[in-house]
């Protein structure tokens, strides 16, 4: 369940926390149908109910709140697909791991193009993102544990440098899965495939690194 709609772990919260998530909600729906670009304070401030001056004091700039929405998507993306990764290996478990890019392309390409986007706009501004890498984390330690557990049942072949692997695999997913979501089809080639088994064939290749005899 992706753009904020998940109240799960809420709990109980201060006024002024309630209100920054409000706002974090109101706005990522808006940056997901409307694009990032063309989503202003002003429109934030107007769908939230509050003055440009008063939203101001929550988020000095968009691009706070942008981020925010950010962190708020790629925490909701790994709680519904990367927490609790099924398989009774760890190789069946990496496997899962990268498949789930497909299902989230398969069920919100939203979240590709809001990445897609994000990345463009956060690169232009020169924003701190140390809070969004950061949170990040979850994915590569996820990752990390199946392939550990790999390791120790025989199903996965040791790689040199795994952080490596992991960074090169999952941005050329990411990478393909933005493309695809923005443009569609790449080339007139592609016409003759499915958008979902482009990916899974980059998959397929990854997965012939690691997988054991």
């Amino acid at each position: 369940m992706i753009v904020g709609l998940s109240k799960k772990g809420v709990g109980r919260l201060s006024i002024k926390d309630a209100k920054l998530n409000f706002i974090i909600e109101v706005a990522t729906k808006m940056f997901l149908s409307r694009g990032i670009a063309s989503v202003t304070i002003k429109d934030i401030a107007n769908e939230v109910g509050l003055g440009e001056a008063t939203l101001y004091r929550y988020f000095s700039k968009k691009q706070n709140i942008l981020i925010a929405s950010a962190m708020r998507l790629e925490k909701e993306v790994f709680d519904e697909y990367f927490l609790s990764l099924k398989g009774n290996s760890g190789y069946e478990r990496i496997k899962n791991f990268y498949y789930s890019f497909i299902d989230i392309f398969e069920n919100h390409s939203e979240f590709y193009k809001f990445i897609s986007e994000f990345d463009s706009v956060i690169r232009a501004e020169g924003s701190n993102l140390d809070d969004y890498e950061n949170a990040l984390g979850n994915f590569y330690n996820t990752f990390t544990k199946a392939y550990e557990e790999g390791i120790k049942d025989g199903s996965v072949k040791e790689v040199e440098n795994i952080e490596m692997f992991y960074l090169t695999t999952t941005h050329s997913l990411m990478g393909l899965s933005k493309k695809l979501a923005l443009d569609g089809k790449i080339l007139n080639q592609d016409s003759k495939y499915m958008q979902a088994d482009e990916l899974k064939c980059l998959i397929d290749i990854i997965l012939c690194k690691l997988k054991t005899l």
